[in-house]
């Protein structure tokens, strides 16, 4: 009896707090939403959200933000994946350095960053501020690092799920070189949590705001501001329509990751 109403106690309080939860995130986010559909006096409209997509400067810094995401995801991948595989075929005890390197983007401030991006590039010998180009390569390394803990995170908890030396054994054993093994054996086995932190690094890119302002790119945190100091209601359908695609990139994940868990239940692995 004791037992059962320790039960249910637990049960409320675990309701509670998911209802506060759930208001806390909720009722602010229908407020924004609510203004956003009140452009025209006293009628409920999309008008605010027709202004923001036909608005040229907003496709041109959706897109440019959009090329910087899918470059950064491309980036990330070919670099983290070889340094987790090889750290943990080869080195395992180097896996807490890794992981204090890896939360570094939280501990040091983006601003305080991207000062230091913009004085040690924009003199000789590597100039990377004379040029859109260069400015790209450099505001590309720049995601790169800000998404750095998302991405390895990802491919690390991916490695944990495999017995990468068992693999990488069966692959040498028949003939597979490392490139083969990495690309053919370990890539497959990691797609789901490759795929989880692509799409948080692309969320992450999206509505990223110092790298693009300081750097003077047409990103779309930039815009998202630029948009916030002349207008009202096109910056709260701005914050609904980041809120959406962060959500998209979330189902995605969700979606993919229970389909994958499905295939290994059916498979009986």
């Amino acid at each position: 009896m004791v037992k059962i109403m320790k039960t249910k106690r637990f049960y409320f309080w675990g309701v509670l707090w998911a209802v506060v939860g759930m208001l806390y995130f909720f009722v602010p986010m229908y407020g924004t939403l609510d203004f956003s559909l009140r452009m025209k006096r006293g009628v409920i409209s999309l008008q605010a959200y027709q202004i923001v997509l036909s608005d040229p400067k907003f496709l041109e810094s959706f897109r440019y933000s959009a090329i910087m995401g899918v470059i950064t995801v491309v980036v990330s991948v070919m670099i983290f994946l070889p340094t987790v595989y090889w750290m943990y075929l080869k080195v395992p005890k180097a896996r807490p350095i890794v992981e204090i390197i890896t939360i570094l983007p939280f501990i040091i401030p983006v601003i305080v960053y991207v000062f230091g991006l913009i004085r040690t590039f924009s003199k000789p010998p590597l100039q990377l501020t004379l040029t859109p180009f260069k400015t790209d390569i450099l505001i590309t390394a720049g995601y790169v690092v800000l998404s750095m803990p998302y991405m390895y995170r990802a491919i690390d908890v991916g490695m944990r799920s495999i017995d990468v030396r068992t693999l990488t054994e069966a692959g040498q054993s028949l003939g597979a070189n490392w490139l083969q093994i990495l690309f053919n054996v370990i890539f497959p086995n990691l797609r789901i949590a490759i795929l989880s932190g692509a799409l948080i690094s692309f969320a992450t890119v999206i509505g990223e705001l110092i790298l693009g302002d300081f750097l003077v790119r047409p990103a779309l945190g930039p815009y998202m501001v630029q948009v916030g100091r002349d207008r009202a209601y096109e910056p709260a359908a701005l914050g609904i329509l980041s809120f959406a695609l962060t959500w998209v990139c979330l189902g995605l994940i969700q979606f993919f990751s229970r389909g994958d868990t499905s295939q290994q239940q059916l498979t009986g692995r």
